[in-house]
């Protein structure tokens, strides 16, 4: 008998073990963890196969160390999804294992949380019912106490009596410890404070007809249309059943306002797993959602591959958001991925967004998902006013045209809170010499440092370096002047046009600290803060009553960028962030600055909404051969010798023609947008089909054959199917 283990290891194989020296004869599940030697090392790895035989002479075969488990550590149904996800997205199946375990269980600790509870023995129960027994009043108590509860935990019993008296009762056998593993929480469905419009009372029952099968919905709403209350409904009735829902949110910032949601509609059993946790948090999340304790689990990208023994239903909020797609390591989408666990598990799936990507309009126009439409928002909520700001014509002030500024003032005195979006961080883009024209340069990457004036740094977006801001050009000795604009100098200058309004503000600066995210969201929520400036953080769905202004800064990001999905990307942020604005009963304007209002996406924006947008723009992929109506992969590689590095993807290329059928296009080496970066040159293959069997099956016979390719020294390279940027 060969166990056949995934070790956490960029190898793409599996290794093969003898059974530990002192196993029983018989076959441990699939599924379990084992130690194993793996050099000097011991590593704890995943059996996922028994066979009989080895291309490792038996000579050389050493025997695993201890099978760590008696149960597998996923439910048969995630378990399979991690082995599809690795052939795929042609990872290394170690690796994608590891990555679904929480640090704690790739350590050793236990998969199971086992609580340790008292208990009256048979002999303290005879001791208990003896005529004759003379025992201290408060011994007494406590083996009542017991018999009445029939087992309690060391803490319930402190909290009533004194250990001691527990001690003495072990002492005595009268009383001894069990472990046991808890029973699933019980809830209490609290009743909601919201009426359901009939549009959503018709989209509830839609979704819960479908509970037991597998179903794809587009849940297309509105931004402000009441897409958390339905998910509350389909929820509550898929877990009284007596199954589990999985909920995936895009962001971190998502989930301390849609999890308060929650637990106020649901008493118990709400669990909460993303990266921000520390290890013991998402240890005792992941051991509650694999023991069924956790009823719901609302969790980030990597809670897909949690194990969820009775899921019922999975729900993807937002599911257009890019941050479902991890871009480095194992580069999956975990909204693909959902799916595919929902169609296996046999569940329904919700996929909400008020701006659904390409890929699932598409799947609705191929009857492969329904599509659930809440057009409107509930109550006296409409949807605001959109308008265009021609930059070319209105002189501004540090990015504010005149109008906006107009607008902001009218909206504060009427009691409104307003909202400035800018998607660019930091105090300036650039540190410029006016004399000389010298830039501030990344010294690591073809890029420009950007200035954050409160730090005193000029920092790179790119790779992470810092340094003192010069006060002169190192080149001609002149003053250096910030150039353009980023959150940080918006807020400044808000500040000075606008001193008795607070501000607040949100991006990845002011998010870094823990709870930082949860104390800017109350300032806005408790009306404290009257103007938040903020990101693309903005945008993940938050619910702000009463914010009645909009103010898009600069609309032009992505009209002409290279990468095909730019224009989409650009929609659904403009989207997005204007559907914060006219939630309640204030009606809503957004501005969107530009130099460029004739522009056809903004134009079609404004009149026919985001719908008419995505009509015309599929029509442009489909001219255009790209996705959703052709399949990518893209070969990604870095290296410090850039000549090496084309050389390496130059091989790749001929190599990959030698393979490939007429159905397979093949086009570079072409350098990355940013063609250095952390001291790393960056260039790509990218692959292109109709179908995405044949490029499964291209990327079958090529990869291998890559692996063997000789590069440079330092190099790295990895696959990303189905990419999100290909510039």
């Amino acid at each position: 008998m060969i166990l056949q283990i995934a070790l956490d290891t960029p190898v793409r194989h599996v290794f093969d073990y003898l059974p530990p020296v002192d196993a029983s004869g018989e076959a441990p599940k699939p599924g379990v963890r084992v130690r194993v030697p793996f050099g000097r090392r011991q590593l704890i790895g995943v059996l996922v196969g028994i066979a009989q035989g080895s291309r490792v002479p038996s000579a050389k075969l050493k025997a695993a160390v201890d099978i760590m488990d008696e149960e597998p550590v996923f439910d048969p149904v995630t378990f399979e999804l991690l082995r599809w996800a690795a052939d795929y997205y042609h990872h290394p199946l170690g690796e994608v294992i590891a990555a679904a375990l929480p640090v704690a269980l790739r350590a050793g600790q236990a998969a199971n949380d086992v609580v340790e509870t008292w208990t009256l023995s048979d002999a303290g129960r005879r001791e208990l019912q003896s005529p004759t027994a003379r025992r201290a009043p408060r011994q007494r108590a406590l083996m009542l106490w017991l018999a009445e509860r029939g087992r309690a935990t060391a803490d319930d019993v402190a909290a009533a009596f004194k250990l001691a008296h527990l001690k003495a009762l072990a002492a005595r056998g009268w009383a001894g410890a069990v472990r046991i593993t808890p029973e699933p929480a019980g809830f209490e469905l609290r009743p909601s404070e919201v009426t359901l419009t009939d549009q959503q009372g018709l989209v509830v029952d839609a979704i819960a007809a479908s509970l037991g099968r597998f179903a794809a919905h587009l849940l297309y709403g509105v931004t402000g249309s009441g897409k958390t209350e339905v998910y509350l409904r389909v929820i509550a009735a898929a877990i009284a059943g007596g199954g589990q829902s999985l909920v995936l949110v895009p962001e971190i910032a998502l989930t301390p306002q849609l999890v308060e949601r929650f637990r106020r509609r649901f008493s118990a059993g709400v669990a909460v797993l993303h990266s921000a946790l520390s290890g013991t948090a998402r240890r005792d999340a992941w051991r509650a959602a694999h023991s069924g304790q956790a009823r719901i689990l609302i969790g980030t990208r990597s809670a897909v591959f949690t194990s969820l023994p009775r899921l019922a239903l999975i729900v993807v909020d937002e599911e257009h958001d890019a941050s479902y797609k991890q871009h480095e390591g194992f580069r999956y989408s975990a909204r693909d991925l959902a799916v595919w666990r929902a169609q296996r598990a046999q569940v329904p799936i919700i996929l909400g967004s008020a701006t659904p990507s390409l890929e699932t309009l598409e799947n609705v126009a191929q009857a492969r998902y329904s599509k659930l439409v809440l057009p409107q928002r509930p109550g006296a909520a409409r949807a605001p006013r959109l308008a265009l700001v021609d930059l070319r014509k209105h002189a501004g002030e540090q990015g504010l045209s005149q109008p906006a500024m107009h607008a902001i003032a009218r909206h504060l005195t009427a009691g409104g809170q307003v909202i400035v979006f800018l998607n660019r961080r930091g105090y300036a883009p650039s540190l410029f010499c006016n004399a000389c024209g010298w830039v501030a340069p990344c010294a690591h990457c073809d890029a420009r440092m950007t200035l954050h004036r409160r730090a005193a740094q000029l920092r790179c977006h790119h790779c992470g370096a810092a340094g003192p801001v010069p006060s002169t050009c190192g080149s001609c000795g002149q003053p250096l002047n910030p150039v353009g604009q980023g959150t940080e100098r918006v807020e400044e200058t808000l500040a000075r046009l606008f001193p008795d309004a607070p501000l607040a503000r949100l991006d990845r600066d002011t998010a870094a600290g823990r709870g930082a995210i949860e104390a800017v969201l109350h300032r806005v929520h408790s009306g404290e803060a009257r103007i938040l400036i903020g990101t693309q953080m903005l945008t993940k769905g938050h619910d702000f009553p009463d914010v009645s202004l909009v103010v898009i800064l600069d609309a032009d990001q992505g009209l002409f960028a290279s990468d095909f999905r730019a224009t989409e990307r650009l929609a659904q942020t403009i989207t997005q962030v204007a559907g914060r604005a006219g939630r309640a009963a204030r009606p809503g304007e957004v501005i969107i600055q530009t130099e460029f209002p004739e522009h056809p996406l903004l134009t079609r924006l404004i009149t026919d909404g985001y719908e008419g947008f995505a009509a015309s723009a599929l029509e442009e992929r489909r001219k255009a051969e790209w996705p959703p109506y052709s399949r990518l992969a893209m070969l990604r590689a870095e290296a410090k010798d850039s000549l090496g590095l084309n050389a390496f993807l130059s091989s790749a290329a001929a190599l990959g023609a030698s393979l490939a059928d007429a159905s397979i296009k093949i086009l570079g080496p072409a350098t990355a947008l940013i063609a250095r970066r952390a001291d790393h040159f960056r260039a790509h293959l990218l692959i292109e089909t109709a179908a995405r069997s044949s490029l499964q099956r291209f990327l079958a016979r090529w990869l291998p054959q890559v692996e063997t390719l000789d590069g440079p020294p330092g190099l790295r390279w990895s696959i990303d199917v189905d990419p999100l940027e290909v510039d």
